[in-house]
């Protein structure tokens, strides 16, 4: 038996050239990038061409507005705290959404705790806000609005743009945590009018505990991690020269394939539910398909079928998918982000599941889900 990833949206794994450029770092570029000997300056200088090429990407004005990170979590949790702290006197108001991935909402939650008032922006039955209550949520004192660019669990794709054109006439900096769409949508964060900007490398074949969070320059927030001078002294620690040269190699094969992956990805999902649907298996997306969303998630509810049963017989049958967020995956607890789409005494909230596609999946592992599913869905059924 073949085992098929389709679980893709919580790790992906690392593409051998990626690998190939994180071994040869390791092997040969081991120096400390700010130690002033010869070993010190060949770090520093893979440092800093990684950083000018991820910069890039995101069209920066300047690649020190890139402060490598852990990752996602991380940069959240380092731009909603910090941002609360610095502009306490200016006001206590965050605005964020409903369906945030939890290293937005515990930061958030957090701050609550602490003398700081927050709003949550339900969204529709496709995972996306309404601009109109964005701007009455607005106030005076709001101080941040942290906005997904691409939900995790159903692929829904924020007005961006939009969101950020709203923010900039307003008091409050702009925060989006772009860690599922960064490499696959096209991120502009000048024409996006994006303060603060979360990202993670291991969603893109790149190595884990890894990412960077795009800090406006003029910002100035303290750092969250305190030692060091490392980063301009805004994030304390020895950077990892591998990981970072692993990461900017991981953005460049990513966005140099994009248009095909993305072609690729949506096929697949067409593939899915039609082939699902001639099999006669009662399902529904949800969210929807279109061009703007992610191309690489679908969420599917199989009615009458329960995500756990659904998901154990998958794997039993060698094939991994999710029922929600890869954080919360050992939570019995239905997703948030469909309980907020649809109500959470909805039938869909604990019937669904999430499949994501990566750049090593085939047609032909979609065919042997839809034999699994539709299997595994009639037998649950009787």
């Amino acid at each position: 038996m073949n085992n098929i990833y389709l679980d893709n949206a919580g790790t992906t794994p690392m593409d051998p050239a990626v690998i190939e450029t994180m071994t040869e770092m390791m092997q040969n570029v081991f120096g400390n990038a700010s130690a002033t000997n010869s070993f010190g300056r060949k770090a520093h200088s893979i440092l800093e061409q990684s950083r000018q090429k991820i910069a890039t990407s995101i069209n920066a004005k300047d690649p020190n507005e890139i402060i490598f990170t852990s990752g996602g979590t991380e940069s959240d949790n380092t731009a909603i705290i910090q941002t609360a702290l610095k502009r306490r006197d200016e006001g206590r108001h965050l605005i964020t959404t409903m369906i945030e991935h939890e290293a937005v909402l515990k930061p958030m939650a957090y701050l609550e705790e602490n003398g700081y008032e927050g709003t949550y922006l339900p969204v529709d039955e496709n995972g996306v806000i309404s601009l109109d209550e964005l701007k009455q949520a607005l106030r005076p004192d709001t101080i941040l609005v942290s906005i997904m660019t691409g939900n995790n669990e159903v692929g829904s794709h924020m007005p961006i743009t939009e969101i950020g054109a709203i923010v900039a006439k307003s008091n409050a900096w702009f925060h989006t945590d772009a860690v599922q769409a960064y490499g696959i949508l096209d991120i502009d964060v000048k024409r996006d009018q994006i303060d603060l900007m979360s990202t993670s490398a291991h969603k893109l074949n790149g190595p884990k505990q890894m990412g960077f969070l795009y800090e406006r320059e003029g910002l100035d927030l303290a750092p969250h991690l305190r030692g060091g001078d490392q980063e301009m002294k805004r994030r304390a620690g020895t950077e990892n020269i591998p990981a970072i040269a692993a990461f900017a190699k991981a953005i460049e094969l990513e966005q140099n394939a994009r248009a095909e992956l993305t072609a690729r990805y949506q096929g697949f999902k067409r593939q899915l539910v039609d082939k699902l649907v001639e099999n006669g298996v009662v399902v529904k997306v949800n969210g929807k398909m279109g061009a703007d969303e992610l191309p690489q998630i679908i969420n599917l509810w199989f009615e009458g079928c329960p995500s756990d049963a659904m998901l154990t017989n998958l794997d039993l049958a060698g094939i991994a998918a999710a029922a929600g967020s890869a954080c919360t995956a050992g939570s019995l607890e239905p997703s948030h982000v469909l309980a907020a789409m649809y109500g959470k005494d909805q039938a869909r909230v604990s019937q669904s599941l999430r499949f994501s596609f990566g750049r090593y999946n085939t047609a032909a592992e979609i065919d042997e889900l839809v034999a699994q599913l539709t299997k595994i869905s009639q037998r649950i059924k009787k």
